[in-house]
């Protein structure tokens, strides 16, 4: 499922204008070529290699987020994609494989809605998401914006929680859980505005 979504989203941006490329991401203070060097680096960081960078940042991990994707940025936006494609198939990683699913499939919309790209995900893949983050708030929260409110996906089987409603895609589900305050727009429900609220204040 990551390699195939990593190929989606190469394909997506092959070609992209330089404009296109320094469209700032979802993700705050991010271009979309940025997201993308930062998603590499993901892919690119075994466990020694993750933890020899925590220690030379001294335990800030912001820094060493910073730090690694700088390394795989490249001096211009051909070389930040050709350094994606590589690691493509890459089965490199420091965190648990559904957390790597998330990476991918989350900054993937961070980098395509800025930019009106529509991709359709395979409904095994945007569910299994799905389940995962409305039960973890590892790498990020996710479940604490879930609580207490009823999930239910109007293109997949996705049904989670008790509580207010929030209905709609499978993906706006899994964004809105991730604090992608902008994919509250595509869902409905009395419990739609708490679900907002919490994407913009955890």
């Amino acid at each position: 499922m990551i390699h195939a979504e990593r190929a989606a989203l190469a394909a997506d941006l092959a070609g992209r204008s330089d404009e296109e490329w320094e469209t700032p991401s979802l993700c705050e203070g991010l271009s979309v070529r940025e997201v993308l060097a930062h998603i590499t680096a993901g892919a690119s960081l075994g466990p020694a290699r993750w933890m020899a960078g925590v220690i030379k940042c001294r335990f800030d991990f912001d820094k060493q987020v910073a730090m690694r994707l700088a390394e795989q940025l490249g001096q211009s936006a051909e070389e930040t994609l050709r350094r994606f494609n590589r690691v493509v198939t890459s089965t490199t990683t420091a965190n648990p494989v559904k957390a790597m699913l998330g990476e991918t499939v989350v900054h993937g919309e961070d980098i395509r809605r800025p930019l009106r790209i529509r991709h359709a995900y395979p409904t095994e893949t945007i569910t299994a998401l799905a389940e995962y983050y409305r039960s973890s708030d590892f790498v990020v929260v996710a479940k604490k914006r879930a609580v207490g409110l009823r999930l239910v996906a109007d293109d997949g089987p996705f049904e989670a929680g008790e509580g207010p409603l929030v209905s709609g895609p499978t993906l706006a589900l899994v964004m809105a859980m991730t604090g992608r305050a902008v994919f509250c727009d595509d869902l409905e429900g009395d419990g739609v505005s708490t679900l907002r609220e919490r994407c913009n204040s955890m």
